[in-house]
């Protein structure tokens, strides 16, 4: 299981982040997607524990709480989709042919 941690300040660190999550347990990796161009943090993260019960345990302490100025988000990742799967009305499949 991941966190997703949302309306993060662009100002935080993976060292932020594993100090407030380290308060519920053991971290073992956090993940904080960037801006290609700016190298900016986006304002969102992952973050994964040593055990369910403490990603449930920080899950429930921090959702919703102000940090770093924000009322940050804090639930499960959802699974990522996977764009190949995805239905698109552009693709060859989805164009009939008329004569």
């Amino acid at each position: 299981m991941s966190i997703y941690i949302g309306n993060l300040s662009y100002e935080v660190t993976q060292e932020d982040i594993s100090e407030i999550f380290a308060e519920y347990g053991t971290v073992k990796r956090v993940k904080l997607p960037t801006d290609r161009e700016t190298g900016q943090v986006r304002g969102f993260g992952f973050v994964e524990m040593d055990s369910e019960d403490e990603e449930a345990a920080a899950i429930e302490a921090l959702d919703g709480a102000k940090w770093m100025g924000r009322d940050i988000r804090v639930n499960k990742a959802r699974p990522r989709e996977d764009k190949g799967e995805r239905s698109n009305s552009n693709t060859r499949e989805g164009f009939s042919r008329r004569y």
